[in-house]
């Protein structure tokens, strides 16, 4: 594997291509080739003590890593010329990508990694990537993190609280709320205070694939938790898990 780590810290430490070549034994083209996906994609040198050669050829070469993946290849060329037609969207493409690889029995990428792995494509080739969604059509829903903690005014003690986090993408305008539970009861009454708190609901729910959301998703089925199926149906929501 290329040393994507070691040629990064040599090109920091003002080693020139030839140098690094003799040192490292790759050719001139392809550290030049590292140098400029690592400053193409602003990567921080300081990340370099916490990631591996692995871990960069994954963030410089993604196509490579998809292509290996096992999971059904995205049509890039066709995804970008299909946006470019009226109401035609980045999730309406996610779906017919999911039925073609159904049909051709492979796993579809979720939608979180379909949009990425098209962004970077996007910005490979200098294409002109469209707004993912018309503003206030999408919400994405998740707990976040490893939570955090509240103090008790009166004792002291320490109780831990896990932040749920609703976000609509265009704008990033975020709605965020402290919980002592992430129970179904805890998940259903945070959206509907995120819904009042955006004074309306979107056309489409992204919630990631918590059991309190989602009671079974596998490429052939798709099994929403009854309660938050409800929810979504009263709001008259479609939801899509990642």
């Amino acid at each position: 594997m290329i040393q994507y780590r070691k040629i990064l810290k040599l090109t920091e430490q003002g080693i020139s291509i030839r140098g690094i070549s003799a040192i490292t034994g790759h050719g001139r083209s392809k550290i030049r080739e590292v140098i400029y996906l690592a400053k193409e994609k602003s990567l921080s040198t300081t990340l370099l003590t916490e990631v591996d050669d692995q871990w960069m050829e994954e963030f410089l070469y993604p196509h490579k890593s998809l292509k290996n993946s096992g999971y059904g290849m995205i049509d890039f060329d066709y995804v970008h010329k299909e946006l470019a037609k009226p109401g035609v969207h980045l999730a309406l493409l996610h779906h017919t990508y999911e039925t073609t690889c159904r049909l051709q029995k492979k796993i579809p990428h979720s939608y979180r990694s379909f949009i990425r792995y098209y962004k970077s494509d996007a910005d490979k080739f200098k294409a002109t990537l469209r707004i993912r969604r018309k503003p206030g059509e999408l919400i994405e829903v998740d707990w976040c993190g490893m939570g955090s903690q509240i103090y008790d005014r009166d004792t002291g003690e320490k109780i831990k609280a896990y932040i749920f986090f609703a976000t609509l993408p265009c704008s990033q305008y975020s709605y965020a709320e402290a919980t002592l539970s992430m129970d179904l009861t805890s998940w259903v009454a945070t959206h509907q205070r995120a819904f009042e708190y955006f004074r309306g609901v979107s056309q489409i729910i992204v919630p990631d694939n918590l059991k309190t959301s989602v009671t079974r998703h596998t490429i052939k089925e798709l099994a929403l938790n009854p309660t938050y199926q409800e929810m979504c149906a009263h709001y008259n929501i479609v939801c899509m898990p990642t």
